[in-house]
């Protein structure tokens, strides 16, 4: 009966205990853990290789870095397993065996000789600190049992490694591996596991400084004996001696804080990622940083305070390396702001698109002559970065001499609204999203982009005329939007054709032109390299933008406040430091091998003159190449071909030539714009005869094209000046030699065709109307205003 009494009160004891056992793992999952159990820790910026670039300091102070256990020198955990928890892939946060053993050794010797707490409990008692008391114990076990239902074990093992303590404010093994020994704990000898594995033991009395040593060496060198006896740290007294030998570090190293633009804008714009992995290169950011801190102490002495470089590796659309400024910690304002981000005035560095794209609409051949001379839309009145103009010049060379009146010429041609639609569409978003806000000023820096954008625009001229988005992201995110969950492939859309690319990097290849850097006269620059400079209106900004045969690097230099210096020309600035740059990054490399013109290039015959295709004037003939399906089709606008009177010498037309001997002469002429601006400077240009007064003709069939007032002009009256002195000129193109105007149906008087014709404008809505010889004639309707103050009944003459 006694016997059957003590069984009854065993099982009993027995129930209750598995009924508590239940009743704790059922309270561990349903008792929450408290809200800042795990708090933030070090957001990391990374290069591509993974080696850390950046660290931030966590939100609570501390250098703690999240771990990834894949990351980890394997030696490592087989070690911290052993030593400080060898069933921790068994015990469910508790190791019971362990208590019970503790239990009868410290009973045994009278006093505390062993311990029993997992690594799971470790964790919890670094993150809830709490008195060294057999209560503290209790809820440290039901904490670790909370984590076990809660976490994977490799989770679990992460998180004791990532807050594991090493003294003053380090946390967690990457940052201790970087503090002590300068790098990640991805490869670690057997001296540096020992003495990562004896530290946090005893944090405040070992971590590395000098008073420190003794202590941190005999503890390293009784955890490095231990793990060799067991076999859980590899090597043999011979390796234990080079253990022992080993000095142990006495200081804490500082933490990586490169590339500080770039890690605090990374950081601001990813706020949520605890490692930012970038595509930057640790060697190409270097040359880069260097490249432009040879050139600082220069221009600060210009009045030059700030700059920033982007380098991408165009077959990739990866960017490299990311300079903000000069110096990030240095006192001058500005000195933190990233400057490869900031929208500033591109100057002519945008020309090369315009031109890319004109040729893909068969708008213009690089061979074509254009028009640098004095030009007016409505009130804008764009002029060339010296002032002078050169008359005619081909297409190509007005691009590598960076003449502005020619692209601005252009733009009107291609269309401002297609043009900035086009921008938008290679990932410019910086621009103005008002309908009409921009004018044809933007072919010489009226709008605002930023260094980052672009090296996406010059990427795609390296890349065949393909744009993809700029890489920053090593999960491959793009320059705007959420950054992805997972990787992923940038896609590419048609920006230029090849062939147009081609042609772009043609003209920008050339070396003799206005925008190459003195110094490099002498030293010369690789072939293949093709380069745009550009300067802002005011000298505000200085662009240097190019492509080697890997890489696209764009150079910008200014003042974030604005303010000009005369020293901020792209070609003397901003050139040296982009072929720097580019010249670094190939130093050693073959040169590539020479590009082969496109398949969507062809041959097309062409006026050796005019670039134009040829008409039946002109003398002489060329071949070059030309978009299979955008060739332009108009003729050769410059050479005519007339049948002269013998007796006269005048130009005869088909319907009088008749009874009159007559020969084919050839003749080159000009446009009306140009003729006009060679007779202000008094200077005559080539004219084909009259025709003879019993004919009625011209050089050619197109009709005139009014040029002043512009379309849809809308011009002001200065109230208090006389309407005589507000006079509009008329002027129009034109082959013919004379032009009748008129105006609201009255007749004003007839002129040449390169002169004005003077008209007083009254308030109100008039059209204008102008007719050559021919009777062919062209009309433009345009406003007038007073302005504020003024009569709306007009002035008096």
């Amino acid at each position: 009966m006694k016997r059957r009494r003590v069984l009854r009160a065993l099982l009993a004891a027995a129930a209750a205990a598995l009924v508590g056992i239940a009743a704790v793992h059922v309270a561990a999952r349903l008792v929450p853990l408290p809200d800042d159990f795990f708090t933030p820790g070090s957001q990391v910026v990374a290069f591509e290789d993974g080696s850390f670039a950046h660290v931030f300091l966590s939100p609570d102070d501390k250098w703690r870095i999240p771990v990834r256990l894949a990351e980890v020198d394997p030696a490592y955990l087989q070690a911290l397993l052993r030593l400080e928890d060898k069933r921790f892939y068994q015990h469910g946060g508790v190791d019971v065996a362990a208590v019970l053993r503790a239990a009868i050794t410290n009973l045994s010797r009278g006093r505390v000789v062993s311990g029993a707490s997992t690594l799971t409990m470790q964790l919890v008692r670094v993150r809830e600190v709490r008195p060294r008391s057999l209560g503290s114990k209790v809820v440290e076990a039901f904490r670790a049992l909370q984590l076990e239902a809660r976490m994977s074990k490799a989770e679990i093992l992460a998180a004791y490694l990532e807050y594991v303590p090493y003294g003053r404010n380090v946390e967690g093994l990457e940052a201790a591996a970087l503090s002590y020994f300068g790098h990640r704990a991805t490869a670690l000898s057997a001296e540096e596991i020992a003495t990562l594995l004896a530290v946090p033991q005893n944090p405040n009395a070992r971590y590395p400084k000098a008073a420190n040593k003794a202590r941190l060496t005999e503890a390293r060198d009784d955890i490095a004996a231990r793990l060799v006896e067991w076999g859980a740290l590899d090597g043999d007294a011979a390796r234990l001696a080079e253990v022992r030998a080993a000095p142990v570090p006495v200081r804490l190293r500082a933490f990586p804080r490169l590339l500080p633009h770039a890690a605090y804008w990374l950081a601001a714009r990813y706020p949520d990622r605890a490692r930012i992995e970038t595509t930057l290169q640790r060697g190409v950011q270097k040359q880069a940083e260097e490249a432009l801190a040879r050139s600082t102490s220069d221009l600060l002495n210009k009045d030059i305070h700030h700059g920033a470089v982007v380098v991408v590796e165009h077959e990739t659309a990866k960017v490299r390396a990311l300079v903000g400024s000069f110096d990030f910690f240095a006192d001058a304002p500005g000195s933190q702001i990233a400057g490869f981000d900031v929208p500033r005035s591109p100057g002519s560095a945008l020309k090369p698109f315009i031109y890319g794209l004109a040729l893909d609409e068969g708008l213009v051949l690089p061979e074509h002559l254009v028009l640098d001379v004095p030009v007016a839309f409505g009130t804008y009145v764009p002029k060339n970065y010296d002032g002078r103009f050169s008359g005619l010049v081909r297409a190509e060379e007005a691009l590598s001499r960076s003449l502005n009146v020619p692209f601005v010429n252009l733009l009107h041609e291609v269309g401002v609204d297609r043009f900035v639609g086009h921008l938008e569409a290679w990932g410019v978003g910086s621009l103005s999203q008002r309908p009409g806000y921009y004018g044809l000023s933007a072919a010489i820096g009226g709008m605002e982009l930023t260094p980052l954008e672009l090296a996406g625009l010059y990427t795609m001229l390296a890349h065949d005329g393909v744009y993809r988005d700029l890489r920053w992201l090593e999960d491959g995110a793009p320059t705007s939007g959420p950054a992805p969950s997972a990787p992923r492939e940038v896609p590419g859309v048609r920006g230029l054709s090849s062939g147009a690319a081609f042609l772009v990097q043609r003209a920008l290849r050339i070396k003799d032109r206005p925008d190459f850097p003195a110094r490099r006269r002498f030293t010369g620059v690789p072939p293949h390299i093709h380069w745009k400079t550009g300067t802002s209106y005011g000298h505000r900004d200085a662009w240097a933008a190019g492509s080697g045969a890997r890489h696209t690097a764009v150079v910008w230099l200014g003042n974030f406040d604005q303010s000009p210096s005369a020293h901020l020309v792209g070609a003397e600035a901003a050139g040296p430091v982009l072929f720097d740059v580019l010249e670094g990054l190939e130093a050693g490399a073959p040169p590539p091998e020479p590009e082969a013109p496109p398949k969507d290039l062809t041959r097309v015959e062409v006026c050796a003159y005019s670039g134009h295709l040829p008409g039946p004037g002109c003398p002489h003939t060329t071949w070059v190449w030309a978009r299979r399906q955008a060739v332009p089709t108009a003729p050769c606008p410059y050479h005519v071909a007339l049948d002269v009177d013998d007796a006269t010498g005048l130009a005869l037309t088909p319907e009088c030539r008749e009874g009159r001997a007559h020969h084919e002469e050839r003749f080159l002429i000009w446009p009306a714009r140009l003729r006009r601006w060679l007779a202000a400077s008094a200077r005559h240009a080539p004219q084909p005869p009259a025709f003879h007064p019993d004919c009625r003709g011209s050089v050619s069939d197109r009709p005139p094209r009014i040029l002043s007032p512009g379309a849809g002009q809308l011009a002001l009256l200065i109230p208090g000046v006389a309407a005589r002195e507000q006079e509009i000129p008329l002027a129009a193109e034109s082959a013919s030699d004379q032009l009748s105007w008129f105006v609201d149906g009255r007749f004003l008087g007839t002129v040449r065709a390169d002169e004005h014709l003077w008209w007083t404008p009254q308030p109100g809505r008039h059209l204008v109307v102008v007719t050559d010889e021919a009777g062919r004639s062209a009309e433009q309707a345009v406003s007038v205003r007073m302005g504020a103050g003024g009569d709306t009944g007009g002035t008096p003459p």
